[in-house]
Protein backbone atom coordinates (compact mmCIF):
# COMPACT_ATOMS: atom_id res chain seq x y z
CA UNK A 1 0.00 0.00 0.00
CA UNK A 2 1.07 3.25 -1.35
CA UNK A 3 2.02 5.73 1.70
CA UNK A 4 -0.72 8.44 2.63
CA UNK A 5 1.60 11.35 1.95
CA UNK A 6 5.40 11.75 0.62
CA UNK A 7 8.34 12.52 3.19
CA UNK A 8 9.96 16.05 3.33
CA UNK A 9 13.17 15.92 1.76
CA UNK A 10 16.23 16.67 3.78
CA UNK A 11 17.78 19.80 2.21
CA UNK A 12 20.82 21.19 2.19
CA UNK A 13 20.01 24.92 2.91
CA UNK A 14 22.08 27.58 2.89
CA UNK A 15 22.79 29.43 6.21
CA UNK A 16 22.00 26.65 7.93
CA UNK A 17 24.99 26.70 10.02
CA UNK A 18 27.74 25.39 7.50
CA UNK A 19 30.92 26.93 7.39
CA UNK A 20 31.17 29.50 4.65
CA UNK A 21 34.48 28.35 3.03
CA UNK A 22 36.66 29.90 0.28
CA UNK A 23 36.37 27.85 -3.21
CA UNK A 24 39.67 27.78 -6.14
CA UNK A 25 38.51 26.38 -8.79
CA UNK A 26 40.32 24.44 -10.95
CA UNK A 27 39.43 24.59 -14.54
CA UNK A 28 37.91 27.48 -16.48
CA UNK A 29 35.15 25.72 -19.42
CA UNK A 30 31.57 25.54 -19.28
CA UNK A 31 30.82 23.82 -15.97
CA UNK A 32 32.93 25.64 -14.21
CA UNK A 33 31.19 28.90 -14.93
CA UNK A 34 27.93 26.92 -14.52
CA UNK A 35 29.05 26.01 -10.42
CA UNK A 36 30.38 29.21 -9.77
CA UNK A 37 27.33 30.86 -10.83
CA UNK A 38 25.29 28.36 -8.56
CA UNK A 39 27.54 28.95 -5.61
CA UNK A 40 27.04 32.88 -6.35
CA UNK A 41 23.01 32.78 -6.57
CA UNK A 42 22.15 30.20 -4.42
CA UNK A 43 24.67 29.34 -1.75
CA UNK A 44 26.93 30.91 1.54
CA UNK A 45 29.75 29.61 -0.67
CA UNK A 46 32.58 32.09 -1.46
CA UNK A 47 34.64 31.47 -5.04
CA UNK A 48 37.74 33.50 -4.38
CA UNK A 49 40.52 31.57 -6.97
CA UNK A 50 40.94 30.44 -10.40
CA UNK A 51 43.36 28.36 -12.12
CA UNK A 52 43.61 27.18 -16.06
CA UNK A 53 46.27 26.18 -18.73
CA UNK A 54 46.92 29.66 -18.99
CA UNK A 55 46.74 32.73 -16.83
CA UNK A 56 45.05 35.12 -19.43
CA UNK A 57 42.23 32.23 -19.45
CA UNK A 58 42.36 32.43 -15.76
CA UNK A 59 41.85 36.50 -15.02
CA UNK A 60 39.11 36.38 -18.16
CA UNK A 61 37.28 33.52 -16.48
CA UNK A 62 38.15 35.65 -12.54
CA UNK A 63 37.02 38.95 -14.35
CA UNK A 64 33.55 37.28 -15.62
CA UNK A 65 32.45 35.42 -12.71
CA UNK A 66 34.07 38.27 -10.05
CA UNK A 67 36.81 36.20 -8.54
CA UNK A 68 39.52 37.87 -7.03
CA UNK A 69 42.76 35.38 -8.16
CA UNK A 70 43.33 34.57 -11.34
CA UNK A 71 45.83 31.86 -11.42
CA UNK A 72 48.11 30.25 -13.85
CA UNK A 73 48.84 26.73 -12.50
CA UNK A 74 47.38 24.56 -10.53
CA UNK A 75 50.03 24.19 -7.68
CA UNK A 76 49.96 28.08 -6.72
CA UNK A 77 45.91 27.65 -6.73
CA UNK A 78 46.44 24.66 -4.38
CA UNK A 79 48.63 25.85 -1.92
CA UNK A 80 46.84 29.36 -2.34
CA UNK A 81 46.27 30.53 1.60
CA UNK A 82 43.01 31.52 1.04
CA UNK A 83 41.39 28.53 -0.53
CA UNK A 84 39.81 25.91 1.66
CA UNK A 85 38.12 24.07 -0.86
CA UNK A 86 39.11 23.00 -3.96
CA UNK A 87 36.78 22.24 -7.05
CA UNK A 88 38.46 20.01 -9.92
CA UNK A 89 36.52 20.81 -13.19
CA UNK A 90 39.11 19.58 -15.52
CA UNK A 91 39.11 16.49 -18.09
CA UNK A 92 38.48 13.74 -15.70
CA UNK A 93 42.18 12.41 -17.47
CA UNK A 94 43.52 14.97 -15.29
CA UNK A 95 41.23 14.45 -11.85
CA UNK A 96 43.38 12.16 -10.17
CA UNK A 97 46.40 14.65 -10.49
CA UNK A 98 44.71 17.38 -9.43
CA UNK A 99 43.20 16.02 -6.51
CA UNK A 100 45.98 14.41 -5.43
CA UNK A 101 48.11 17.89 -5.40
CA UNK A 102 45.05 19.27 -3.60
CA UNK A 103 44.95 16.84 -0.43
CA UNK A 104 48.64 17.30 0.24
CA UNK A 105 47.95 20.86 0.18
CA UNK A 106 45.49 20.13 2.88
CA UNK A 107 42.66 20.92 1.54
CA UNK A 108 39.36 19.48 1.19
CA UNK A 109 38.28 18.40 -2.50
CA UNK A 110 35.11 18.66 -4.73
CA UNK A 111 35.74 16.00 -8.14
CA UNK A 112 33.20 16.40 -10.70
CA UNK A 113 32.08 13.26 -12.12
CA UNK A 114 33.50 10.67 -12.44
CA UNK A 115 35.87 11.24 -10.02
CA UNK A 116 38.98 9.16 -11.93
CA UNK A 117 38.77 7.31 -14.83
CA UNK A 118 39.61 4.01 -13.38
CA UNK A 119 38.41 2.22 -9.53
CA UNK A 120 42.33 2.16 -9.38
CA UNK A 121 42.91 5.76 -9.58
CA UNK A 122 39.69 6.31 -7.55
CA UNK A 123 41.26 4.05 -4.50
CA UNK A 124 44.29 6.28 -4.45
CA UNK A 125 42.52 9.06 -4.06
CA UNK A 126 40.21 7.52 -1.45
CA UNK A 127 43.55 6.40 0.61
CA UNK A 128 45.51 9.94 -0.03
CA UNK A 129 41.93 11.50 1.66
CA UNK A 130 41.71 9.40 4.43
CA UNK A 131 45.48 9.52 5.36
CA UNK A 132 45.55 13.72 5.03
CA UNK A 133 42.20 13.86 7.34
CA UNK A 134 41.16 15.82 4.29
CA UNK A 135 37.25 15.85 2.48
CA UNK A 136 37.17 14.38 -0.84
CA UNK A 137 33.82 14.01 -2.38
CA UNK A 138 33.11 13.50 -6.07
CA UNK A 139 30.64 16.21 -7.29
CA UNK A 140 27.73 13.46 -8.01
CA UNK A 141 25.26 16.51 -7.45
CA UNK A 142 22.18 13.96 -7.90
CA UNK A 143 22.93 12.77 -4.94
CA UNK A 144 22.49 16.14 -3.17
CA UNK A 145 18.53 16.94 -4.64
CA UNK A 146 15.49 17.27 -2.80
CA UNK A 147 14.19 14.17 -4.92
CA UNK A 148 17.29 11.88 -4.34
CA UNK A 149 16.05 12.69 -0.56
CA UNK A 150 12.81 11.85 -0.70
CA UNK A 151 13.90 8.63 -2.64
CA UNK A 152 16.04 7.72 -0.08
CA UNK A 153 13.86 7.56 2.41
CA UNK A 154 10.77 5.82 0.53
CA UNK A 155 13.68 2.92 0.09
CA UNK A 156 14.51 2.87 4.03
CA UNK A 157 10.96 2.75 4.72
CA UNK A 158 10.32 -0.22 2.29
CA UNK A 159 8.09 1.37 0.45
CA UNK A 160 8.64 -0.92 -2.95
CA UNK A 161 8.77 -4.43 -1.31
CA UNK A 162 11.44 -5.84 -2.95
CA UNK A 163 13.04 -4.04 -5.60
CA UNK A 164 13.26 -6.15 -8.64
CA UNK A 165 14.57 -3.50 -11.38
CA UNK A 166 15.88 -0.89 -11.69
CA UNK A 167 15.81 1.45 -15.41
CA UNK A 168 17.76 4.60 -16.40
CA UNK A 169 19.29 5.83 -19.15
CA UNK A 170 21.64 9.08 -20.20
CA UNK A 171 22.03 9.78 -23.77
CA UNK A 172 22.98 13.02 -25.43
CA UNK A 173 24.16 13.78 -29.10
CA UNK A 174 27.79 14.89 -29.18
CA UNK A 175 28.84 16.33 -32.46
CA UNK A 176 30.96 12.79 -33.62
CA UNK A 177 34.04 15.93 -33.48
CA UNK A 178 37.57 13.95 -32.90
CA UNK A 179 39.08 16.64 -30.80
CA UNK A 180 36.10 16.76 -28.77
CA UNK A 181 37.09 15.60 -25.23
CA UNK A 182 34.09 13.04 -25.35
CA UNK A 183 35.74 11.30 -28.44
CA UNK A 184 39.37 11.44 -27.06
CA UNK A 185 40.47 8.49 -25.39
CA UNK A 186 43.14 10.19 -23.53
CA UNK A 187 41.21 12.69 -21.55
CA UNK A 188 39.10 9.80 -20.41
CA UNK A 189 36.07 10.28 -23.35
CA UNK A 190 33.17 7.70 -23.78
CA UNK A 191 29.57 7.73 -23.02
CA UNK A 192 30.12 5.47 -19.60
CA UNK A 193 32.07 7.59 -18.08
CA UNK A 194 30.91 11.04 -19.09
CA UNK A 195 27.02 10.28 -18.84
CA UNK A 196 26.74 6.53 -17.94
CA UNK A 197 28.11 6.79 -14.68
CA UNK A 198 24.81 8.80 -13.96
CA UNK A 199 22.35 5.68 -14.19
CA UNK A 200 25.17 3.81 -13.01
CA UNK A 201 25.51 5.27 -9.51
CA UNK A 202 21.53 5.42 -9.63
CA UNK A 203 21.37 1.95 -9.20
CA UNK A 204 24.25 1.84 -6.66
CA UNK A 205 22.42 3.64 -4.11
CA UNK A 206 19.16 1.55 -4.81
CA UNK A 207 20.34 -2.05 -5.38
CA UNK A 208 24.00 -1.47 -4.20
CA UNK A 209 27.42 -2.83 -6.12
CA UNK A 210 26.09 -5.79 -8.78
CA UNK A 211 27.12 -9.04 -8.73
CA UNK A 212 27.69 -9.57 -12.48
CA UNK A 213 28.18 -6.62 -15.26
CA UNK A 214 27.06 -7.73 -18.73
CA UNK A 215 27.55 -4.61 -21.63
CA UNK A 216 26.61 -4.32 -25.42
CA UNK A 217 27.03 -1.63 -27.31
CA UNK A 218 29.78 -0.25 -29.68
CA UNK A 219 32.77 1.63 -30.15
CA UNK A 220 33.61 5.47 -32.13
CA UNK A 221 36.10 5.53 -34.75
CA UNK A 222 38.38 7.15 -32.12
CA UNK A 223 38.12 4.03 -29.70
CA UNK A 224 36.11 5.03 -27.31
CA UNK A 225 32.43 3.50 -26.11
CA UNK A 226 29.87 5.62 -28.26
CA UNK A 227 26.90 3.89 -26.92
CA UNK A 228 25.94 0.79 -24.47
CA UNK A 229 23.63 -0.98 -22.28
CA UNK A 230 24.27 -2.47 -19.40
CA UNK A 231 22.57 -5.60 -17.56
CA UNK A 232 23.91 -5.73 -13.76
CA UNK A 233 22.65 -8.39 -11.28
CA UNK A 234 22.39 -8.37 -7.93
CA UNK A 235 21.39 -10.17 -4.51
CA UNK A 236 18.08 -11.79 -4.44
CA UNK A 237 18.25 -11.55 -8.84
CA UNK A 238 17.15 -8.01 -8.78
CA UNK A 239 18.01 -6.53 -12.39
CA UNK A 240 19.20 -3.18 -13.34
CA UNK A 241 18.92 -1.89 -16.95
CA UNK A 242 21.31 0.94 -17.68
CA UNK A 243 21.83 2.68 -20.99
CA UNK A 244 24.08 5.71 -22.12
CA UNK A 245 25.27 7.59 -25.79
CA UNK A 246 26.70 10.48 -27.22
CA UNK A 247 25.17 9.47 -30.57
CA UNK A 248 21.79 9.89 -29.23
CA UNK A 249 19.42 12.03 -26.97
CA UNK A 250 17.22 9.69 -24.76
CA UNK A 251 14.35 10.17 -22.36
CA UNK A 252 16.90 10.62 -19.40
CA UNK A 253 14.00 8.73 -17.39
CA UNK A 254 14.43 6.67 -14.15
CA UNK A 255 12.77 4.23 -12.66
CA UNK A 256 12.59 1.70 -9.09
CA UNK A 257 10.17 -1.19 -9.68
CA UNK A 258 9.05 -3.28 -6.63
CA UNK A 259 6.66 -5.68 -5.85
CA UNK A 260 5.02 -2.96 -3.74
CA UNK A 261 5.30 0.30 -5.94
CA UNK A 262 6.78 1.55 -8.79
CA UNK A 263 8.38 4.97 -9.13
CA UNK A 264 9.37 6.86 -11.83
CA UNK A 265 11.32 9.94 -12.44
CA UNK A 266 10.79 12.01 -15.01
CA UNK A 267 13.59 13.29 -17.33
CA UNK A 268 16.10 14.47 -16.93
CA UNK A 269 15.96 11.75 -13.85
CA UNK A 270 19.82 13.41 -12.25
CA UNK A 271 18.69 16.94 -12.41
CA UNK A 272 16.27 18.84 -9.72
CA UNK A 273 12.82 17.13 -11.30
CA UNK A 274 9.77 15.40 -10.53
CA UNK A 275 8.27 11.97 -10.50
CA UNK A 276 5.36 10.02 -9.90
CA UNK A 277 5.63 6.89 -7.21
CA UNK A 278 2.53 4.43 -8.25
CA UNK A 279 0.73 1.47 -5.99
CA UNK A 280 1.68 -2.65 -7.83
CA UNK A 281 -1.19 -3.00 -10.27
CA UNK A 282 -2.45 -0.36 -12.82
CA UNK A 283 -5.42 0.15 -10.99
CA UNK A 284 -3.64 1.54 -7.89
CA UNK A 285 -3.74 5.67 -7.11
CA UNK A 286 -0.51 7.30 -7.75
CA UNK A 287 1.04 10.20 -5.67
CA UNK A 288 3.13 13.03 -7.70
CA UNK A 289 5.98 15.45 -6.35
CA UNK A 290 7.77 18.15 -7.82
CA UNK A 291 10.90 19.71 -6.64
CA UNK A 292 9.60 22.87 -4.37
CA UNK A 293 12.46 24.70 -4.13
CA UNK A 294 12.15 26.61 -7.66
CA UNK A 295 16.03 25.26 -8.87
CA UNK A 296 16.13 24.02 -11.78
CA UNK A 297 18.90 22.79 -14.08
CA UNK A 298 22.13 23.51 -12.99
CA UNK A 299 20.95 26.09 -10.05
CA UNK A 300 20.81 22.49 -8.42
CA UNK A 301 24.20 22.12 -8.83
CA UNK A 302 24.41 24.44 -5.08
CA UNK A 303 22.99 21.39 -3.07
CA UNK A 304 25.93 19.57 -3.49
CA UNK A 305 28.59 22.60 -2.53
CA UNK A 306 26.56 23.40 0.79
CA UNK A 307 26.33 19.98 1.74
CA UNK A 308 30.12 19.14 1.11
CA UNK A 309 30.40 22.79 3.98
CA UNK A 310 28.32 21.11 5.98
CA UNK A 311 29.70 17.28 5.88
CA UNK A 312 33.21 19.93 6.47
CA UNK A 313 31.76 21.96 9.45
CA UNK A 314 30.80 18.49 11.26
CA UNK A 315 34.18 17.33 10.69
CA UNK A 316 33.42 14.58 8.21
CA UNK A 317 36.25 13.21 5.85
CA UNK A 318 33.38 11.92 3.68
CA UNK A 319 30.07 12.23 2.10
CA UNK A 320 27.70 10.26 4.17
CA UNK A 321 25.24 9.81 1.19
CA UNK A 322 28.03 9.52 -1.03
CA UNK A 323 30.91 7.70 0.58
CA UNK A 324 34.31 6.96 -1.07
CA UNK A 325 33.71 3.23 -1.26
CA UNK A 326 30.47 3.12 -3.05
CA UNK A 327 32.68 5.93 -5.40
CA UNK A 328 35.16 3.23 -6.04
CA UNK A 329 32.79 0.59 -6.60
CA UNK A 330 30.10 2.65 -8.70
CA UNK A 331 33.60 3.54 -11.34
CA UNK A 332 34.79 -0.43 -10.94
CA UNK A 333 31.53 -1.18 -12.32
CA UNK A 334 32.54 1.06 -15.23
CA UNK A 335 35.82 -0.51 -15.51
CA UNK A 336 34.07 -4.29 -16.44
CA UNK A 337 31.81 -2.52 -18.73
CA UNK A 338 34.37 -0.43 -20.92
CA UNK A 339 36.66 -3.75 -21.14
CA UNK A 340 33.93 -5.91 -22.35
CA UNK A 341 33.22 -3.30 -24.94
CA UNK A 342 36.70 -2.65 -25.81
CA UNK A 343 37.24 -6.21 -26.36
CA UNK A 344 33.57 -6.75 -28.08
Amino acid sequence: MLPSHLPDPDLYLPDSGEPSLRWGIVGSGWIAGEFVKALRAHTAQRPVAVSSRSVERAQAFATKHGIEYGLGSTEQLVRHPEVDVVYVATPQSAHLEVGLAAIAAGKHVLIEKPITVTAAEARTLAEAARAAGVLVMEAMWSRYLPQTSVIRKLLADGVFGDVRAVLADHGQTITADPQHRLYRPELGGGALLDLGVYPVQFSSMVLGAPTRVVAVGGMTDTGVDAYSTLVLTHEQGALSTLYSSIQARTAMTGVIAGTEATLSIDGAFYTPTSFTLSGADHFSPTLRWSDPTGLRGFDGLSWEATALARFVGEGRTESPVHPLEETVSIIATIDQARAQLAGS
